[in-house]
């Protein structure tokens, strides 16, 4: 029987590439990934540095997937639109980004999710902090979308920065 362990991690959604990186470190350390989820990570004893893990936005299509698995990577796990690709080192390099244009894309997706989660926190909580039904939680609707809100600029400023690299090299 293999050895596992289950850790629970807490990732904002613009630290995609902190927890791609401390994913791949665990990796490193032995430990690949076999399932991920809500602030949840199953790990299983592997060869140090055996498996690549990568990260990445998923639609509702199981076009990706498909994909990937065509180019030798397993799916481990999938938490709302996020989902979780593990390859095996000796396959070569795992990037699920080709160029510039798809990085901006997948940045696009995440800020596009986030905008909608935060002007649907404004309109519930302002909703809630008015009128004769005035609610305290409405303030928590506020607070989550100033901190989404932070977030979504945050990944304006990574897509910002791919666009001024690739205007460099055009």
């Amino acid at each position: 029987m293999s050895e596992t362990k289950t850790l629970h991690k807490w990732f904002w959604v613009w630290e995609f590439e902190k927890e791609e990186r401390w994913l791949n470190e665990m990796a490193q350390e032995g430990w690949a990934l076999t399932c991920g989820g809500f602030c949840t990570y199953t790990f299983e004893k592997c060869e140090p540095g055996e498996y690549i893990i990568r990260v990445e936005t998923l639609d509702n299509s199981s076009d990706f997937e498909n994909f990937m698995e065509e180019l030798g990577a397993e799916s481990v796990g999938r938490c709302f639109r996020w989902g979780y690709f593990r390859r095996k080192a000796e396959l070569g390099e795992f990037d699920m980004f080709s160029d510039i244009d798809s990085r901006i894309a997948h940045l696009d997706k995440i800020g596009k999710t986030l905008f909608l989660l935060c002007m649907a926190n404004i309109v519930i909580g302002l909703a809630n902090c008015t009128g004769a039904t005035s609610s305290r939680l409405g303030w928590l609707n506020l607070l989550c979308a100033a901190l989404l809100a932070y977030g979504l600029g945050r990944i304006h400023g990574m897509r910002d920065g791919l666009k001024h690299d690739r205007a460099l090299h055009e």
